[in-house]
């Protein structure tokens, strides 16, 4: 499951090394790291309703890796973005900012992702106790800021920011669905 998380990355190395990204390069690194961190924050979501609903609870273990690996391509999309299209000059980020409302919501989504993935050690998650339970709730407010990010960047075509917002959507129900039951056992009780 590691390496298989890796083939992504070993792919668009791939592609660098064959000048096969087209007629834009950077823009094509830039998109394709941002859409594998969005796909591997939607596999880390879709870890419970699979585990909840089909019974795969061998699919638990491998959950803080994927979330890992969402960070991992997230970290890589933001420096990518800063290195190829921004050159790293500073003065044309707080432009970018102001011109472009996508990149504050994606950096939002990132600097809190990151604690997320800060917190995921063993010894940390025992140290936080029911506060790591509350903080890594934020997943969820990060991938409606992903989702956004990826929405708002859409020029013509919103195909597949359709599908994107059906599956989280889709996520989001099944959990409802899940926890429905167990709140209104609480309210009655």
């Amino acid at each position: 499951m590691f390496l298989s998380c890796l083939l992504p990355l070993a792919w668009l190395i791939y592609r660098v090394v064959s000048n096969d990204l087209g007629s834009d390069p950077a823009q094509e690194l830039v998109q394709s790291t941002g859409e594998w961190g969005l796909r591997f924050l939607w596999l880390t979501l879709a870890v419970t309703p699979l585990r909840v609903w089909l019974k795969w609870k061998w699919l638990q273990s491998f959950r803080r890796m994927l979330g890992l690996y969402c960070l991992f391509y997230a970290t890589i999309h933001l420096f990518t973005f800063i290195t190829l299209i921004l050159e790293w000059q500073w003065g044309r980020l707080y432009s970018e900012f102001l011109e472009r409302p996508y990149i504050s919501v994606g950096v939002t989504a990132y600097l809190l992702l990151l604690p997320l993935g800060v917190t995921s050690l063993k010894t940390i998650m025992r140290r936080m106790g029911k506060r790591w339970g509350q903080l890594h709730r934020s997943i969820y407010i990060v991938a409606i800021l992903a989702f956004v990010h990826l929405f708002w960047q859409v020029r013509s075509d919103y195909l597949e920011a359709v599908v994107y917002g059906t599956i989280l959507m889709s996520l989001f129900m099944l959990r409802l669905i899940w926890r429905w039951p167990q709140y209104f056992r609480r309210v009655n009780s």
